[in-house]
C-alpha cells in the first residue's frame, strides 16, 4: 500500500478513536419531563450543546495539528501528495469521528421511552452544525503550511542524501564555496 493511502487509512482509524473519546467526554443535556413527549431544558443545561461542539472541535484541532507534524516528520513523503492525503484523511477522520461519537453517545445515554411526568432524562450529546467537520482538516493544512514555510530547503528537506547540495533543474550541482576559499 502506498504512503498516501496508508496515511488516509491511519487518520480514518484515528477518527474512530477520537469519536469514542468525544462521546465519553461530551456531557448530556438534561430535561425535565413536563408532559407526555414534552420536556423543558433545565437551567444551564442548554450550555452543554456548546460544550459538546467545543470538545469535538478541540479534539479535531489537536488531532489535525499533531497529524500534520507527524506527516512532516516523514521526510521522503513531503510535498503536495502528502498534504493532499493529510487533508483528505483529516476530513474523513472528522466525519468518522462524528458518526462514531454520536453512535457511542446514544449508547451511553439511551433514549427513554415514555418517561413519567416530573422525571429528569438525559439526552445524548450531538453536533448541532456540520461546520465542526472543517476544524481538523483546516488545522492540519495550516500547521503543514507553517512547517513548509519554515523549511530552509527548496526541496522541503526531502533531498537524495547529497550532503546538502541543491541541484539546479539542469542536473548540475550548484557551486559551493569552502570556508578556506572565501576572501
Amino acid at each position: 500500500m502506498r504512503a498516501p493511502a496508508r496515511l488516509v487509512l491511519s487518520l480514518t482509524l484515528l477518527g474512530v478513536v477520537s469519536g469514542i473519546v468525544w462521546a465519553l467526554l461530551a456531557p448530556a443535556e438534561r430535561l425535565l419531563v413536563v408532559a407526555e413527549h414534552q420536556g423543558v431544558v433545565l437551567t444551564t443545561e442548554s450550555l452543554h450543546r456548546f460544550d459538546a461542539v467545543a470538545i469535538f472541535v478541540g479534539i479535531g484541532l489537536v488531532l489535525g495539528a499533531l497529524s500534520a507534524v507527524a506527516v512532516w516528520g516523514i521526510r521522503r513523503s513531503r510535498g503536495p501528495g502528502a498534504v493532499a492525503a493529510l487533508v483528505v484523511g483529516s476530513a474523513l477522520s472528522a466525519g468518522v469521528a462524528a458518526l462514531v461519537g454520536m453512535g457511542v453517545a446514544r449508547l451511553r445515554f439511551p433514549r427513554v421511552d415514555s418517561p413519567s411526568v416530573g422525571t429528569i432524562v438525559a439526552m445524548a450529546p450531538g453536533l448541532s452544525t456540520a461546520m465542526v467537520l472543517v476544524a481538523q482538516p483546516l488545522a492540519a493544512a495550516l500547521v503543514y503550511l507553517l512547517l513548509v514555510s519554515l523549511s530552509p530547503h527548496d526541496d522541503l528537506g526531502v533531498g537524495d542524501g547529497d550532503g546538502g547540495r541543491d541541484e539546479v533543474a539542469t542536473g548540475h550541482e550548484s557551486p559551493t564555496v569552502d570556508a578556506e576559499e572565501r576572501p
